[in-house]
Order: structure tokens, then sequence, then C-alpha cells
């Protein structure tokens, strides 16, 4: 599928093996337009969605909106250590097929997160890896994208069907 007329890609990682071996495909795979920019995307779950913490109100009539400042810093911080530490592997493999990307880290949650990037950046493509998902829940991941507007092209990753 090498074209050289594509001028934005997004690559979507998250750390787990199917993501690294769609970059490793788009790297492979895809050819750009001498001002093309091939982007690395991250999302980064907030706090909340990363943990499912949100303490409850507490009881008899104290605050209903109650954050624990150092649990949230924590979790912040950890998150900032994952982010990285996916960041530095995505960028040495593609340092060692010598493509120069962007990156580009964003909190959110990913189903949502991932297509507003893509729509923002108008690309052309949006790649991702598959984790065993179900035909259903392929559907609606492409369902989300075409409700946004994101008139890209899905190009099956690492086995999916």
């Amino acid at each position: 599928m090498a074209t050289g007329n594509l001028a934005s890609v997004v690559v979507a990682v998250d750390g787990s093996e199917e993501s690294m071996n769609a970059l490793r495909w788009a790297l492979d795979n895809l050819r750009l337009r001498p001002d093309g920019a091939l982007v690395v995307l991250h999302v980064q779950p907030s706090p909340s969605i990363t943990a499912g913490l949100n303490p409850g109100p507490i009881p008899f009539g104290g605050p209903s909106e109650v954050e624990v400042p150092a649990f949230t810093q924590a979790i912040e911080a950890h998150q900032r250590r994952i982010t990285q530490a996916i960041l530095d592997h995505a960028l040495k493999i593609c340092s060692e097929k010598n493509v120069e990307v962007k990156t580009d880290v964003v909190i959110g949650d990913p189903k949502e997160k991932i297509c507003e990037v893509t729509a923002n950046l108008k690309a052309d493509l949006l790649v991702m890896g598959c984790r065993a998902f179900g035909p259903l829940k392929r559907v609606i991941c492409i369902t989300i994208c075409s409700i946004l507007g994101i008139s890209n092209h899905f190009q099956s990753i690492g086995g999916c069907k």
C-alpha cells in the first residue's frame, strides 16, 4: 500500500505490542509526500479514567466533590512515566527505520481523542493496532469516527479480520 500522496498519517500507540506492530507496518508500508507528517499519537487516560477513582461524597452533609490532591498527583506522575516509556519505545522503532516522526500526547478517553486528533489534523490515514476485538467493537470504532466526519481509510493491522 505504498503511496506518495499522503500528507498526514496518525499512528495511535498505547504500549501494546499490537500498537507497536501497527507503527512498524506504517513505517514499512506507507510513503508520505515530501511535506507530509507521520504523527505518533498516545492518549494518556485522565486519572479518574485510569484508576476508576472518584471518591464518593462524604456522608452526613460533607462536601460532595472531594479530590485527594496527593493521590491525584501520584497517579498523574505515574501516567507521565508510562507515557514517556511508550513514546521512547515508539521513537526507538522509528529511529531504527530512520524515519522522523512527530509525537502528540493528549489526555482523555482514547476512543474519543484518537478520532478528535485525527479529524483536527485532517489526517489522510489513521493506523491502529487491533486487540482481538470482535467485529462489533471494530464497527463501533469506525462508526464513531464516521460520525465525527473522519473519512479515513481503515487498514487492518496485525491479524485483524
